[in-house]
């Protein structure tokens, strides 16, 4: 995985929608107080903050690998809640969370097979992971205006060595990769969440944080403004409805899975 550098305090402008998928998330666990959560991918902490009051007797654990994403999300420490910067793909942990949370965040993991290796490790027996990321077709406007900017002769060779950032798979596949964990029970399932950014504001808020940084970061100084309002054109003449709003695809993969 590539450890990207995002602004939190950006991020939790940008976020809005990512927040109310969570809170749906967060609503799938009945709890009872006491148990052990480790948040995959924090953010800027508000989710992870929920998660932490609903566990008084508890603990939770949040970690991240942007270092703007947790000096935010420290701000909501608290005497059950943690935040630690850490690569996901680098966790190790043995036998010690009840649930592993995480929301918006795993398409950044491109080894999902070591990812549920660990989390199925770290899991306590009878643990559940509960997991939403991006899944096939998710972003498809974004993601056809970034692959043609990114062939454009004036930014191509800067590409060249240059690695996807996000895995998002079909549910089929991610069944099949599951399965070979030894999880007690699991379910996979496919959900639509498309939606209607307000305003073009506000989509582009959402494509400054997060959706551009993997792209600008391997551009030059020089033209990365440049870059960036032509991201935003394209999508604006892709994406801009009669009434305002900006519509674009978002499709997940939630993942339910005991051990």
């Amino acid at each position: 995985m590539h450890t990207f550098e995002f602004d939190g305090e950006k991020y939790k402008k940008a976020s809005k929608h990512q927040k109310e998928w969570g809170n749906s998330l967060i609503g799938e666990l009945t709890l009872k107080g006491h148990e052990t959560i480790l948040d995959l991918g924090c953010g800027d902490g508000r989710l992870t903050e929920q998660l932490a009051q609903l566990v008084p007797n508890g603990s939770v654990l949040g970690i991240d690998g942007s270092s703007g994403m947790i000096e935010t999300a420290k701000q909501r420490s608290r005497y059950n809640l943690v935040f630690t910067q850490m690569d996901i793909n680098r966790i190790h942990f043995h036998n010690e969370f009840n649930v592993i949370f995480s929301n918006a965040t795993l398409h950044w993991i491109r080894d999902h097979k070591k990812l549920l290796y660990n989390s199925f490790m770290a899991l306590k027996e009878g643990g559940m992971l509960l997991w939403d990321f991006a899944g096939d077709g998710n972003c498809s406007n974004f993601y056809e205006v970034v692959q043609e900017k990114i062939q454009d002769e004036n930014y191509k060779p800067y590409f060249n060595n240059f690695e996807w950032p996000w895995y998002m798979p079909v549910k089929t596949d991610y069944e099949k990769i599951i399965a070979t964990f030894g999880f007690s029970r699991y379910n996979i399932t496919e959900v639509n969440r498309d939606r209607y950014f307000t305003s073009p504001d506000e989509m582009i808020k959402w494509i400054d944080q997060p959706s551009i940084v993997p792209f600008i970061n391997v551009i030059p100084n020089e033209l990365k403004a440049v870059f960036r309002e032509e991201i935003i054109k394209l999508m604006l003449e892709r994406t801009l409805q009669s009434d305002g709003t900006c519509f674009e695809s978002f499709r997940r993969i939630h993942v339910k899975a005991i051990k």
